[in-house]
């Protein structure tokens, strides 16, 4: 084995993965904290947008991501999985994947149907049947 191999396989093996937990972040160090606490908003604002992997959300990605997570919610307190609900409610699941995801902006007739399921999830069911 080669001494860059062996190096290569080393560095590889010393990854860490790390799972970020929103409800007990790392730690900042006392220098850390003490550079945001100097930091003004304008700085925070200047330096947010200047950010090259994280650029501010456009209007039309705030929709989407508003109007997916109303789907997703919905979905969860189903209790259905994805495909199922899918199929229970009539909704292509590739649309309702995208909906889900933010990848399309849910039209308000859809958003419609999804407040109705919540709120009547029965009553839907009921209707969808009697539809054929």
């Amino acid at each position: 084995m080669s001494a860059n191999h062996s190096n290569s396989r080393m560095r590889i093996e010393a990854l860490v993965r790390f799972v970020f937990d929103p409800s007990a972040p790392p730690p900042l160090t006392a220098a850390e904290a003490a550079a945001l606490d100097a930091m003004t908003d304008e700085k925070i604002t200047a330096a947010a947008l200047s950010d090259p992997d994280n650029p501010p959300w456009t209007e039309e990605e705030s929709v989407r991501g508003v109007s997916a997570r109303r789907v997703r919610e919905v979905c969860l307190r189903s209790g259905l999985s994805q495909p199922a609900f899918a199929e229970v409610y009539h909704i292509n699941l590739g649309r309702l994947r995208d909906l889900e995801q933010g990848c399309t902006r849910a039209e308000s007739a859809i958003l419609a149907y999804f407040a109705v399921i919540d709120d009547a999830p029965d009553t839907v069911r009921k209707a969808l049947l009697r539809a054929g």
